[in-house]
């Protein structure tokens, strides 16, 4: 029987150490009768359960779900790359070792991504160290570091460091522009900004020739890469004018897109068959967004009836993915 490997999960910790020194923007889990707060602030974030942390609640989903494998890694939230950085190694410690104690507990059912305090760059790097000895495979990451483009060169220690450690990077939006521009809800962010949000980011990572100075880096892009396919024909086509604008690709654009990963967040058939088409199925990974409201239902069942491809694919690419021979 061939695994299905969810690779796209998030995980909270049921209990987060108290704030250190007075930083106002500390997250707590706040308990109640049949749920959970995320409170930020001093206001709620985002309601949660236990399925965030308990693995008995996951493994009875994944069941329901046809999954046999999750990748789980932090809530985006919980990266907190705005935070001053010692503060942000404290939290990243404190959900790593929380992430690992799960897949450690059924390493056959689960595997861990971790994070770093990417606002101190030296220190990230250093930490990746940390990451991989902790078991985990990755390392998760917002669509900027608080304002830094996820193409910036300030960033490359850091993907040097991933590039040699053999841990892939999840791209995850966070933060994302544009809501102000749709009337301000926070309710869109999730549902309209994540998928330009990660556009953003890659067309950064792309015209910044990231994985032309690190091409052993591997680099998943959250909801399949967002509205990155819907551009690709534009940036190819600009691409093709000659300069100025064909300067700003190492590459053509339509042959950089297919060295990312790719998960099946895009709820759609044909949108995910499109998805395939400028990116190839060998990028493909399924993936849920568990255990949030938002989250694909069946994931691999999703991408194999709207792709028409064996599991054993999907399965195959997650696996070169994470790393794993």
């Amino acid at each position: 029987m061939v695994e299905a490997i969810d690779i796209h999960t998030h995980f909270v910790p049921q209990h987060i150490p108290a704030e250190p020194g007075r930083n106002p923007l500390w997250p707590s889990v706040e308990l109640r009768d049949q749920s959970a707060a995320v409170m930020v602030g001093g206001k709620v974030f985002r309601v949660i359960d236990s399925r965030s942390w308990d693995p008995r609640r996951r493994l009875d989903d994944m069941s329901q779900d046809d999954v046999d494998v999750q990748v789980v890694s932090p809530m985006p939230e919980l990266l907190s790359h705005w935070f001053p950085a010692d503060d942000a190694d404290v939290l990243c410690g404190h959900v790593n070792e929380g992430i690992a104690a799960l897949c450690a507990g059924d390493p056959r059912r689960f595997i861990g991504v971790g994070m770093i305090p990417m606002q101190d760059v030296a220190r990230a790097a250093r930490r990746i160290e940390d990451v991989k000895s902790l078991g985990l495979r990755g390392i998760e990451i917002g669509t900027h570091i608080n304002g830094v483009p996820l193409g910036d060169a300030r960033l490359d220690d850091v993907y040097a460091a991933a590039e040699q450690a053999g841990l892939m990077v999840m791209v995850h939006p966070l933060h994302p522009l544009g809501l102000d521009r749709m009337g301000g809800r926070p309710e869109l962010a999730a549902v309209a900004a994540f998928p330009l949000e990660t556009a953003f980011a890659a067309v950064s990572l792309m015209t910044h020739g990231v994985l032309e100075r690190f091409p052993g880096l591997r680099i998943l892009l959250s909801h399949g890469g967002g509205a990155l396919s819907w551009l690709l024909p534009r940036l190819s086509h600009a691409h093709g004018l000659g300069p100025p604008l064909h300067g700003l690709f190492a590459r053509e654009p339509a042959e950089i897109v297919r060295s990312f990963y790719y998960d099946t967040i895009v709820y759609d058939g044909p949108a995910l068959r499109y998805l395939a088409d400028k990116v190839g199925t060998e990028r493909l990974v399924a993936g849920s967004d568990y255990p949030f409201t938002i989250k694909q239902d069946t994931p691999a069942q999703f991408a194999e009836q709207a792709l028409s491809i064996a599991r054993a694919t999907l399965t195959a690419n997650a696996r070169r993915l994470l790393g794993i021979g």
